[in-house]
């Protein structure tokens, strides 16, 4: 199949499994394609595939991946006051890293607003359908949300990072508490020590709870910090710890902090 062949044959799927999008006319635009194929995987319920779908599927974003370039953390270089930490701005989904950290809501099966641009969104539709289900099991056999401040891991499946690790920050709508830094901080160490014990050399970690959960910026990156140094300066088999940052100001927030 080319990739405009599977691009259909995955849209032709989705959309005859849903009594809702049934019947529901493919646009003929390549970029129209691809975001509605985005919008059908970020609303489908979490439950298995053929073989053949995830076939395609896996071939689909392979080749998607190859488009968009992926970047080796181990070829970014560390910032000049520690050799163990980098920080590097660009797509998370694109780093070639043992793990890297996702953002992720209490429900942990994934952003469900379609094409939304929050990085569980993204990492969920460059992981496959998999994950939404892998996460559905685990959340499933835990019988209760994600508490604030803990981790789960999962494989990465189409990502380049063999595993994601899902955690979820505290929400500020207040003046900001102690035990909202030591939430934040709990993320930091929580997603660490289970990198460890699955035995990652490199991790590269978002900026937990700073977009739509609103936690400040500059104190969320002083925790990220101050958080990651201290585990580091502990034996473990974490060697490196990659800060990856969105936006100019969260880069200018770190190197600020970092050198």
């Amino acid at each position: 199949m080319t990739q405009d062949e599977r691009r259909l044959y995955l849209l032709e799927r989705l959309l005859a499994e849903s009594a809702q999008y049934k019947g529901m006319e493919i646009p003929a635009d390549r970029e129209e394609q691809r975001r509605l194929l985005r919008s059908l995987m970020n609303v489908r319920p979490a439950m298995p595939v053929t073989e053949a779908f995830q076939k395609v599927q896996d071939e689909y974003l392979s080749e998607r991946l190859a488009e968009r370039g992926i970047v080796d953390a181990a070829s970014l270089p560390a910032v000049p006051s520690n050799p163990r930490l980098a920080i590097w701005r660009g797509d998370i989904t694109a780093l070639k890293v043992d793990a890297i950290v996702n953002a992720a809501n209490s429900r942990m099966e994934g952003c469900w607003q379609p094409c939304h641009a929050c990085i569980d969104n993204c990492i969920h539709t460059f992981a496959g359908v998999q994950l939404r289900l892998r996460c559905h099991e685990l959340m499933t056999a835990q019988g209760h949300e994600e508490p604030t401040g803990q981790a789960k891991l999962t494989p990465g499946y189409n990502l380049p990072a063999k595993y994601v690790l899902h955690t979820v920050g505290p929400i500020i709508d207040h003046p900001l508490t102690e035990q909202d830094c030591a939430l934040l901080a709990s993320c930091y160490l929580s997603c660490l020590k289970l990198a460890a014990q699955n035995s990652c050399r490199a991790v590269a970690f978002c900026c937990i709870s700073t977009g739509v959960f609103r936690f400040p910026q500059d104190k969320a990156a002083e925790l990220a910090v101050q958080t990651v140094k201290e585990f580091l300066n502990e034996p473990s088999s974490i060697e490196r710890v990659v800060f990856n940052v969105f936006n100019p100001a969260d880069e200018r927030i770190y190197r600020g902090l970092l050198g």
